[in-house]
């Protein structure tokens, strides 16, 4: 067998490893993926010594990031929930698109809030309601969450100022203008295909079974409730900073001094703290709690995630000894020969690589960079759908390699094989929907 035969086998040999230790064998997800990142780096031929640090790293580049801001989204989602805030979002959402419509409505609420932000804050925001939502309207959890997760992972691919899609934007030199436009034009009916339409189909077929204790499962009387108001300002706080901070980033001139401050208070994580501390008096201490009921609050809150991180940091370790058995480079290679329609081949360069590396922002700036050469073939086609095309491909085959697919079924509680077939899907339907979507348009412009 050639090389890359083999590589590519061993992929495909550590993906079945993780689903049959969790699946068959009962054992832990941390514990699966740790014992099938250490295996892949071995059979790739990575020096021993290596493997395990490729594993360390990953683990600390996973979390250094997602740690504190699911901590800080948990924190805020738990204010949100206790002061009764998330019930009110509910309950004013349910009034205006009417309860059977509920998951359009949290698809659109996604699709919206998303543009600003990481999918994983964006997720971790919108769970309290998600939860608040399903219990209200006794709809399946799935039914209401698959809609959110779909909007969010669509716009975090394809919609610049996300950094992945402004990024395949600057590589390709496409106009920015053009692939905002085209992204949303492309990315809403693919959300719409994977959330309320799949998701509403898929929901009869799928068990969850969230973490105790990580939202409570009793309504709060109305007439206790904060006002709609403040409660949507706070939910939006940490999305409002992060779109002044774009907005100053473009129109500030090169080299003002005051991008530095803008860059700091627009990280996500420095937005969130603001945010929290600003829940505390908007939620908290406005509505008659105290400083120690808070304090119980807050700690409260890291319980039940604590377990999440563990799998999340483990999906980010495997992925980051994927790439270092330079896996992901072989299949590039193999990528580069195959002669099509360049969006098309973009599409399949990007979830190829989606599916080998899990992460969409390496998937797409991995896709970006192996196009790029082959566009000069190509002077007439509009370069923006090209960035539409891998944002495409970015968003599908999302699977145990991807931190996103342990973050959704530790969430919603569901088994490996009900979150392949409900965010698995999803993303896959988005992804080909808005493959589709693109080509269309392609034939006009």
């Amino acid at each position: 067998m050639s090389n890359v035969t083999i590589m590519i086998l061993i992929l495909f040999i550590s993906i079945a490893l993780i689903v049959f230790l969790i699946m068959k064998t009962k054992l832990s997800a941390f514990l699966a993926l740790t014992i099938a990142g250490l295996f892949l780096g071995i059979a790739a031929g990575m020096p021993l010594d290596k493997v395990a640090v490729s594993f360390q790293n990953g683990m600390g580049s996973t979390l250094g990031f997602l740690a504190t801001v699911l901590g800080l989204g948990t924190i805020l989602g738990k204010m949100l929930e206790i002061s009764g805030g998330a019930q009110r979002l509910a309950r004013t959402l349910l009034d205006t698109f009417g309860e059977k419509r509920a998951h359009w409505a949290m698809l659109f609420v996604a699709f919206i809030c998303g543009i600003p932000v990481f999918f994983q804050v964006g997720f971790v925001l919108l769970l309290p309601v998600i939860f608040s939502i399903a219990l209200q309207t006794r709809m399946s959890l799935v039914k209401i969450g698959i809609p959110v997760v779909a909007g969010l992972i669509t716009v975090h691919a394809m919609v610049p100022p996300h950094p992945a899609a402004l990024a395949i934007v600057s590589t390709l030199k496409a106009d920015v203008g053009t692939a905002i436009m085209l992204s949303l034009i492309i990315g809403l009916p693919a959300a719409i295909c994977a959330g309320p339409i799949y998701g509403n189909l898929i929901s009869k077929y799928v068990k969850v079974n969230p973490p105790e204790n990580l939202f409570q499962d009793e309504l709060i009387p109305e007439e206790k409730l904060p006002k709609f108001g403040i409660t949507l300002f706070t939910i939006l706080l940490p999305m409002i900073i992060m779109v002044v901070k774009t907005i100053v980033e473009l129109a500030a001139p090169k080299g003002a001094p005051y991008i530095r401050l803008v860059e700091f208070v627009g990280n996500p994580i420095t937005a969130l703290l603001i945010s929290v501390v600003f829940s505390y008096f908007t939620l908290g201490f406005s509505r008659g709690m105290k400083k120690e009921e808070i304090l119980k609050i807050t700690d409260g809150c890291f319980g039940p995630v604590a377990g999440i991180l563990l799998v999340i940091g483990a999906g980010g370790a495997f992925n980051q000894v994927l790439q270092d058995s330079g896996i992901g480079k072989v299949l590039g290679s193999v990528l580069t020969n195959l002669h099509m329609s360049p969006i098309l081949l973009a599409w399949i360069v990007a979830i190829i690589m989606r599916f080998a590396v899990g992460s969409t922002t390496v998937a797409m700036m991995t896709s970006a960079g192996i196009i790029l050469p082959l566009l000069s073939s190509y002077p007439d086609v509009n370069r923006a759908l090209i960035c539409a095309a891998i944002g495409a491909g970015g968003i599908g085959l999302s699977h145990v390699n991807d931190s996103g697919f342990w973050i959704v079924k530790e969430y919603f509680g569901m088994s490996v094989g009900d979150t392949f077939k409900s965010w698995t899907a999803a993303t896959t339907v988005a992804s080909v929907v808005a493959i589709a979507i693109t080509m269309i348009v392609g034939t006009f412009i």
